[in-house]
Order: structure tokens, then C-alpha cells, then sequence
């Protein structure tokens, strides 16, 4: 090994936050001098910064190789006709990078690379004998995000270990997924950030199972769930337990009622109270239905109507989830003067599904079963139904689970009530059974000699986003603070003083902690001891070494980032001292 001096090495702090940082990870790595913004969303990545990624990239490959994961690498340029025979070339909608070469090809910058990984196995393999089969890449992907933000959390260029499962049957899918999902634990302990493993949906990926790793943070872009039990799931996923039929019979036939001013449930349910004040009124005796315009890959729009009680918003998530490939979309009053059926305000089951006068399509929450009544629009502005009974008054087009989700909501499972948080994506897997494999044809010959499609699993994850996710989670109001298996270096060596003395005995210092196979920063610029601290501090070694003032009476200084833990320590035990520090930060 060799020492990297301060003074050679490419990188310059800053005292000012980026304008564009939004969260502190991306604040402190541009500050800190670890990358560099390029393009909104674009990132260069300086020594330092480089560095941890490449100390992430090393425990992925270890864990992966681990399980007898091989390694390969694909281009990030690549041509139209794979994503196009899978349907992803549509599928992507306008968060793929699409360009032509000279002779006007159609290609792209791949966002993920599935196509590529199933089309080299059927080039090369063609038995069952060849299976089980694990190979993957870490790559730069390419997403033409609306808005990029957060730095390294969510950009267009991003760098991604992505992996793929082989399998003549779903028996093998099952263990391939296993090992995985094993060995993704290992990989994110290593990290040290707190996760959570939620049940998740496939989105434009396709495939049955699948399961998302969550950085848990305040500033993560994905809201989960988690109960007593042991459930865990991103909102996308949760399934609404539907409740038992009600019984009607004793419910009056439906009647309308002017409710002039009522242009919110607030408003509704006030009036209602008014007029009908023997009974408890809330927002959740009200049916909401809301109309969104779905756009379809292929470029055809669909007007669809949404019914849910009124104490609950859609969770546009949620309906994003359940609508992809298709784009949820406003529905205009444009849209509503084209369908004059539909009264703004005012709309009822009435005037909904695919058999009624507006010919909308209308699907309801789980919990508007059977014998339940509600109040809700009668189709006439100023006017509401009231006593509206499911199955007795109207039907829907079928069932739809986009509504939010609350506190205390209970788990689909029975395992107690529901508790929200915020999590970023750090991985995900899916089994995603035969879908490409069918697109692309790829089949190998069975023990009885007969062509089968081969069942695939996916398995991503962002390793340019653990690196923020790691300092998202470490940083302090100071700077950066990193664990020592991803730090740059494990120790930071400070000459503070203007001595030679001083400078001689830091660079023994370093000179023994690099034979011991520590890897150190050694501070010899000529700079105060003010900057050297405050850069120390930014920068976020797990220790740094003081050698300054002290030296006269024969200590050094030894800091644990982490702890703020300040200790002298003789000269002549700095070293041992050291070398115990790391020890005890693992």
C-alpha cells in the first residue's frame, strides 16, 4: 500500500451547500469533495468518492460470488429490438433514454438489462444440464427522471448491480430466489444501515414475488408499513382486508337531497348533520368517486372512475403501481364538457360504469361491499344521494385497492395494526417466472428432451445509492462519518503545526499504520489547524490521529468520528492505540 497525502490528493471542500441539495447525503459528499454534479441528475465521481463506491461494490461482489453468482458485463448502449420483442421499448413510456446512430437505428441507454442477460444465455446454453445458472453485472443504468433530486438518491446516470437466475423449473426459481434474498441480508448488515425487507409489487419488471430492501429514512421517497407481527410491506402492496357483506334489509330506499354548498366531504358531512341530525355523521358514511384519464403505452387514453369512501384519499403510488405500464393522468374540464354525463362535483354511481350513460369504466375500494349504503353525488350540482346501497342500488366494474393507507389500518395478514414509515429503495427482487424468457425465446431440452421455457428471477441493487444512503444515515451536522468497511480511508493523519518535528512524526505514524495494512490520509498541507479540523470532520474518517500540541509532552490526539470520543494517547502506543480504535468499530 502506499499513504495518500492531502496535499497531492485531487480534491477541494467546500464551506457552502450546493444550491440544488436538497437532503444532507448529497449536501455534504458535493462539500465534502466526494462528487461532482454534472447535468441535473449527472454525477462525476471524485477519488474520495470513488473510493466508497468501490467499497461497495467489493462486499456486493463478495456476497454475490459467494453463492456462485458469476460476472459479467453488458454495454449501456444498446439496440431497440430486445426491448421492443418484451414490450419495454413502449413499456418505459418517457423515462427512456432513446437516440439513433448515424444510420438511423433505433437505440437506447439501458435502464435495467433483463433482455441482454436472457439473450446471452440462449446464445450460449441450450440444456437443462447447464442450469441452475447465476450471472451478474454492476453497470451504469440510464432513467430520464422528470425530476431528478436528492444527489446520488435519485438520478438519471446511476450505477446498478443487477443479477439473474437460471431455472428449468419453478422448484429451482424458488432456490435461486432464496440464496438471494440471503445473501442481499448479508450484503445490506455489511452496509450498517437500518432496513427493511417489505413485500412489493414487479411494476414494469413483470413477475409474481417480490420483495423491496428499505433503507429506513425520514427523507426516503417509498412509504411502508410494519406491524407487531412481522409484516411488512411498501403501501403499493398492501392489500385491504374486504369486510363481510352487510345485511340491508332495514336500510331505507335511496332518496336525493339538496345539499347546496357542498363542494368538499367537510361541507357534505356538515349538512348531512344538519339534516339529519339523529345519527353520528363522518366522512367515512360518504362515497368519493374520483375520475383520473389512463394513458396506455400504445398512446390510447381511458377515462376511469374510482369509488372510495370519503375520509380516504387515492394514493397516487398506489394507483401508479396498479396502472403501470399505463400513466395516471388529470382528467380535465376538458374531459368532463366531453362527457357531459359526468357532473363535476356531483358524480354518483349512477352515472359510472361501462354499461351506464357516461360509459366510464368503475371500480371501488374493497370496503364498498355488499349491503353497505353511502352518501354521495346524485348527478345533479347541489344535490346528493342518500342511503345508496351497494348491490342494491348499484355495482361497480369491479374491485380496485388504491386508496391510502393509515395508521392503524390492520395487516392483511391478522398480524395487528399497521404502522407507516418512509424508506428508500436499496434493492429489489423478483421472481419473474417466464416472461422474458417466453418474449425472447429462450428454452433449453428437459431430462426427457423436450424444449422448456427457462423460469428467471431479478435481483437489483443501487450501489451508487448506498453510497448516499450510507452517509444519508451517518452524517452529523458536521460532515460526513463513515463505517469503517466502506470509509476511504480508516484513519486520518493531522500535522497541525508548523514544526518539522510534527510533520516527521505524522508521517511515521503513517508510515506504520500502512505497513500494518491500514489504509490512512496523512493532512501535510499548509493550512491552520482550524481548516485541517474542519475538513477531518467534513471529510468523516472512522479515526483521526492529532499530531500537534501534544508532541512537546510526548501524546498524540486519537478521534473516533462516530462517537466524538476524544483520547491522548503516548507516542510510542499510538499506533496499538489506533489499530484497537478500528478494531472496536469493527
Amino acid at each position: 500500500m502506499s499513504i495518500t497525502r492531502m496535499s497531492q490528493l485531487f480534491v477541494r471542500t467546500l464551506r457552502e451547500d450546493p444550491a440544488d441539495a436538497e437532503v444532507a447525503s448529497h449536501r455534504w459528499l458535493v462539500r465534502a469533495g466526494y462528487i461532482r454534479r454534472v447535468a441535473p441528475g449527472i454525477y462525476s465521481w471524485l477519488p474520495l468518492g470513488l473510493r466508497v463506491l468501490h467499497n461497495v461494490e467489493r462486499i456486493v461482489r463478495e456476497e454475490m460470488d459467494a453463492i456462485g453468482a458469476q460476472e459479467v458485463s453488458f454495454p449501456a448502449l444498446l439496440p431497440r429490438e430486445p426491448y421492443e420483442a418484451t414490450g419495454r421499448w413502449d413499456d418505459y413510456g418517457d423515462n427512456l433514454f432513446r437516440l439513433r446512430d448515424r444510420r438511423d437505428n433505433d437505440m437506447l441507454l439501458g435502464p435495467t438489462h433483463e433482455e441482454m442477460f436472457t439473450l446471452v444465455v440462449k446464445d450460449l446454453y441450450s440444456s437443462y444440464k447447464d442450469l441452475p445458472l447465476a450471472i451478474y453485472q454492476i453497470q451504469n443504468k440510464y432513467r430520464d427522471e422528470a425530476r431528478p433530486r436528492a444527489g446520488l438518491l435519485r438520478g438519471r446516470e446511476f450505477i446498478m448491480k443487477d443479477s439473474y437466475s437460471f431455472d428449468i423449473d419453478d422448484a429451482g426459481l424458488d432456490e435461486s430466489y432464496r440464496r438471494h434474498r440471503e445473501a442481499y441480508i448479508r450484503i445490506f448488515d455489511r452496509l450498517g444501515f437500518d432496513y427493511e425487507i417489505v413485500q412489493a409489487t414487479a411494476g414494469a419488471m413483470g413477475g409474481s414475488k417480490s420483495e423491496e430492501f428499505l433503507a429506513v429514512s425520514d427523507i426516503g421517497e417509498d412509504t411502508f408499513v410494519r406491524s407487531p407481527g412481522g409484516y411488512a410491506a411498501n403501501v403499493e402492496a398492501v392489500q385491504t382486508l374486504r369486510p363481510e357483506p352487510v345485511d340491508a334489509s332495514n336500510t331505507p330506499a335511496a332518496h336525493v337531497e339538496d345539499t347546496p354548498e357542498t363542494p368538499t366531504i367537510d361541507t357534505l358531512v356538515a349538512v348531512a348533520r344538519e339534516l339529519f341530525p339523529e345519527r353520528e355523521w363522518s366522512a367515512a358514511d360518504t362515497l368519493k368517486n374520483v375520475v383520473v384519464k389512463l394513458r396506455h403505452p400504445d398512446g390510447s387514453t381511458e377515462a376511469l372512475a374510482i369509488g372510495i369512501p370519503g375520509d380516504r384519499q387515492v394514493d397516487a403510488k398506489r394507483l401508479e403501481a396498479w396502472a403501470d405500464p399505463s400513466v395516471v393522468e388529470e382528467f380535465t374540464a376538458e374531459d368532463f364538457a366531453q362527457n357531459p354525463a359526468l357532473v363535476q362535483g356531483y358524480i354518483g354511481p349512477q352515472a359510472l360504469g361501462e354499461e351506464s350513460a357516461s360509459g366510464v369504466r368503475y371500480l371501488t375500494d374493497p370496503r364498498i361491499v355488499e349491503g353497505t349504503a353511502w352518501v354521495t353525488g346524485a348527478n345533479e350540482a347541489g344535490r346528493h344521494m342518500f342511503d345508496l346501497v351497494c348491490g342494491r342500488d348499484f355495482t361497480s366494474d369491479g374491485s380496485i385497492d388504491v386508496a391510502e393507507v393509515f395508521d392503524g389500518d390492520p395487516a392483511p395478514d391478522g398480524s395487528g395494526p399497521l404502522t407507516l414509515a418512509r424508506g428508500m429503495e436499496m434493492g429489489h427482487i423478483f421472481q419473474l417466472g417466464r416472461k422474458y424468457a417466453e418474449a425472447l425465446e429462450l428454452k433449453v431440452l428437459d431430462p426427457n428432451g423436450k424444449q422448456v421455457v427457462v423460469t428467471m428471477g431479478s435481483y437489483g441493487i443501487g450501489v451508487s445509492r448506498a453510497v448516499a444512503a450510507v452517509a444519508e444515515g451517518t452524517c452529523d451536522d458536521k460532515g460526513l462519518s463513515w463505517p469503517r468497511d466502506l470509509a476511504p480511508f480508516e484513519v486520518h493523519v493531522l500535522a497541525t503545526g508548523k514544526g518539522e518535528d510534527v510533520f516527521a512524526k505524522a508521517t511515521e505514524i503513517a508510515e506504520e499504520l500502512d505497513a500494518a495494512g491500514v489504509t490512512v490520509l496523512l493532512d501535510d498541507r499548509k493550512a491552520s489547524p482550524g481548516v485541517k479540523f474542519a475538513d477531518s470532520e467534513l471529510l468523516g474518517m472512522p479515526v483521526s490521529v492529532v499530531v500537534g500540541r501534544g508532541l512537546a509532552d510526548g501524546v498524540v490526539e486519537v478521534r473516533t468520528r462516530s462517537t466524538g470520543d476524544r483520547v491522548d494517547v503516548p507516542v510510542a502506543d499510538a499506533v496499538g492505540a489506533i489499530r484497537e480504535t478500528l478494531e472496536r468499530l469493527g
